[in-house]
């Protein structure tokens, strides 16, 4: 059988090209599936699914929306629309990737409705703006989006859009043709998350290898706000069987406004889930606040929280990180107990007492015994009393610790599975 190629596009502006498109397509073997967002007119070429369609499942009269100026309130209708529309294609089999083209509205649009479909289904945007960082980021936010730079504006066919084209339908075929599509969660597979970066690689290295030679499978996240979030989305779609949370520092970073904030929910899809989950504080004892621009002109975070009066670490120019306070780490163990305590399956905390992180031990530039110390009876006075916390006299990095996390959470596992 054929595979599906779905194309989002406003019809009454972008027809033609929208055209050139789905013929390029389907002169590789593929069938297209021609959709149309737009809200302005009618469509210059026959759509498969209609505006008028999406319009409604968006809760919508296109016809009423046409005479509206308002479009901050009748794009998220078509947003929501297209995105029930593509949800039921899959469900139905009839979508084995998805491509659009635009400018930044169009993309906006697109990559709005691609998010609402699963990790594994090959989504290709071909934007004019693809290469502005300040755009790109909300354009892919957690989502396996791949983004390509038209360079050019697609708008008329000539010799440049043309072979913007070309390649688009040769990306989106060959994606298309070598993906398996949606990644389901697999009863044996066994696949276990784990969040981690730099300044906890010993522990989260050792903690993988001994989980793997368990029979687990590890699938490491970079904490830095992007990484743990997509985790979470992806702990809701089913996939893991247990989490290692070496590294919840997106919440600290949240609650005080840094570089590697992961959004208000981080921390809460394994509990609602209901899978086993280990935490460990790696993170909890910096705050990052690069570049060290920000605290020459005099940037706010650094003039609210009084940064430049705390214990700093400086790599480089851009990447530095400073101590958090023994408030802040009261704080931030209020809101880890917050979410843990809503949690539907089994949790653990694991505080190492010897830092938090290579930062934070012994002669580390955030060595901050004290301040680490108040964490604990923060976190047990707000905790559920069925939620364990364990302190163990060591490093985060040490290879004993490590060995600590990765037994609890194994025990834990096949205690959930009935498996001990």
């Amino acid at each position: 059988m054929p595979k599906h190629i779905v194309i989002l596009s406003s019809l009454d502006t972008k027809g033609e090209e929208a055209k050139v498109l789905k013929d390029l397509i389907e002169s590789q073997g593929f069938k297209t599936i021609l959709m149309d967002t737009s809200i302005g007119g009618e469509p210059t070429v026959q759509p498969d699914i209609s505006s008028e369609e999406v319009a409604r499942l968006g809760g919508g009269n296109i016809r009423d929306m046409r005479t509206s100026r308002n479009t901050g309130q009748i794009t998220p209708i078509m947003i929501k629309g297209a995105s029930i529309k593509v949800q039921e294609l899959l469900a139905n089999g009839l979508l084995d990737g998805i491509i659009a083209f635009g400018g930044a509205s169009n993309t906006t649009s697109a990559t709005s409705v691609m998010k609402a479909l699963p990790f594994g289904v090959p989504k290709l945007m071909v934007s004019s703006t693809a290469s502005m960082p300040a755009y790109a980021a909300k354009y892919i936010g957690t989502k396996d989006i791949t983004m390509m730079h038209s360079v050019v504006d697609i708008s008329g066919i000539n010799e440049l859009t043309k072979a913007v084209l070309e390649s688009a339908a040769g990306g989106i075929c060959g994606m298309a043709a070598a993906s398996g599509g949606p990644v389901k969660p697999v009863s044996t597979s066994s696949l276990i998350a784990l969040s981690t970066f730099k300044f906890a690689e010993e522990c989260g290295q050792h903690a993988m290898g001994l989980l793997e030679k368990k029979g687990y499978k590890v699938i490491p996240f970079h904490a830095q706000g992007i990484g743990d979030s997509a985790m979470e989305d992806l702990i809701e779609q089913g996939l893991f069987q247990g989490v290692l949370d070496l590294v919840p520092a997106g919440v600290m970073e949240e609650l005080l406004g840094g570089n590697r904030a992961a959004g208000p929910h981080r921390l809460e899809a394994a509990g609602r889930v209901g899978i086993p989950q280990v935490v460990a504080p790696c993170g909890l004892d910096m705050l990052s606040c690069g570049p060290l621009g920000r605290k020459e002109a005099g940037d706010p975070l650094w003039t609210n929280l009084r940064l430049a009066e705390r214990k700093i670490f400086i790599p480089d120019e851009f990447r530095v990180q400073v101590r958090t306070t023994g408030d802040e780490v009261c704080k931030v163990a209020e809101v880890v107990a917050r979410k843990l305590n809503a949690s539907n399956g089994p949790v653990k905390f694991f505080v190492p007492t010897r830092g938090w992180s290579s930062l934070s031990t012994e002669g580390g530039d955030l060595y901050e015994p004290l301040t680490d110390a108040l964490f604990a009876p923060a976190l047990r006075k707000h905790l559920r009393p069925d939620i364990e916390v364990a302190e163990l006299p060591m490093e985060l990095n040490s290879p004993e610790f490590a060995e600590a996390l990765a037994n609890a959470l194994d025990w834990m596992i096949k205690e959930s599975s009935g498996g001990c």
